[in-house]
């Protein structure tokens, strides 16, 4: 790798371990002399234009950070059923169908569906595995080049899918009411619906673009989180100080599927986003906002092993926003305010 980039006129930066995210780019920025610096998540591949278009928005002193359109890498096959979407007791997710098994060509591509009609991986003590579908809305099955054979197979049974279509994996980022941070169009097709250049909450840091000047005021990357809510730690952070994140669908970016929390399995991951969710609450958020979610999780969301952490980690992460608040040109309330509900989705 230092032999490719020594030829390419670039620096190559070796860390003797993997401790996420954070510290990888904050010491990539160390490394770093320009005005404008990018971060590019592995397995991402930038457009023609990418690093100009977002330098020339960035002229803008407003304007904190820039983020593409990222698309997710290859093509999908479009599926949707005809199921009438049912309750089950206690549960409040419309579902349709239980997915045990799921094959293109023989391979098995239960943990890549995608989209709005498919709900989330779950897997029980014994290491089954299956997944729920939403019913009749639409989900994604990636078209794999290496199946020459390209029937998808669901629970044994041959599904003919309606189209092949690209898939977005953000363009930008929302917040909940509840402080859940999501990427705007995520797993949906990549049309025209996102093509206006405009300000988002936050951006994911899989591809944006900042200033050098605004990397000292705003700092580094939060280092304990290992992965997730980094991205959305930094822009809140930013918002605090006055400035704004932009979405620029102008140049694309793609990026594997399967990059996205690489080595992570689906309960450490489940743990560090709710971890790290009431850490930048706490954080960044009105106060009133954080301390409701801290004791929601106390009270019923120690199946993640977070509620345990809370007495641990919550004295440090309040000295560290009386630490911020001395640069705060925004009330954490006008933010949450002016944000909280805003391009969420509505399935």
């Amino acid at each position: 790798m230092g032999t490719i980039a020594r030829q390419a006129g670039a620096s190559f930066v070796r860390l003797s371990r993997d401790n996420g995210f954070g510290p990888a780019a904050n010491r990539g920025v160390a490394a770093t002399r320009g005005g404008i610096v990018g971060f590019l998540h592995d397995g991402a591949v930038a457009g023609e234009g990418w690093l100009i278009a977002s330098a020339a928005l960035l002229e803008d002193p407003t304007i904190g950070a820039v983020a593409p359109r990222v698309v997710l890498a290859g093509r999908y096959l479009e599926v949707e059923l005809d199921d009438e979407p049912w309750f089950a007791g206690g549960d409040t997710r419309p579902l349709g169908r239980q997915l045990r098994k799921a094959t293109l060509g023989g391979v098995d591509v239960l943990d890549r569906l995608a989209g709005p009609g498919v709900h989330p991986l779950e897997m029980d003590r014994a290491g089954e595995r299956w997944r729920w579908t939403v019913g009749r809305a639409k989900f994604y099955a990636p078209l794999l080049d290496t199946v020459e054979d390209p029937d998808l197979h669901l629970n044994g049974e041959v599904v003919r899918p309606s189209r092949v279509v690209d898939l977005l994996s953000s363009a930008g980022s929302y917040l909940r009411d509840d402080g859940y941070v999501g990427d705007i169009g995520s797993e949906n097709p990549n049309d025209d619906r996102l093509d206006v250049a405009e300000e988002r909450f936050s951006l994911s840091a899989s591809a944006f673009v900042t200033r050098r000047d605004v990397l000292r005021r705003v700092g580094g990357f939060e280092e304990r989180y290992v992965a997730l809510y980094e991205d959305t730690d930094w822009c809140w952070r930013a918002r605090l100080m006055g400035l704004r994140m932009f979405y620029d669908p102008a140049t694309t970016v793609r990026r594997e599927q399967a990059a996205r929390n690489r080595g992570l399995g689906w309960r450490r991951a489940r743990h560090l986003a709710e971890r790290n969710r009431i850490l930048t609450l706490v954080r960044n958020a009105p106060l009133d906002v954080a301390l409701r979610e801290v004791w929601r999780k106390r009270r019923g969301g120690a199946d993640d092993g977070v509620s345990e952490m809370l007495t641990k980690m919550l004295p440090r992460a309040l000295c560290e926003r009386e630490v911020s608040r001395r640069h705060w040109v925004m009330r954490p309330t006008e933010v949450f305010e002016r944000w909280a509900g805003v391009d969420v989705p509505r399935h």
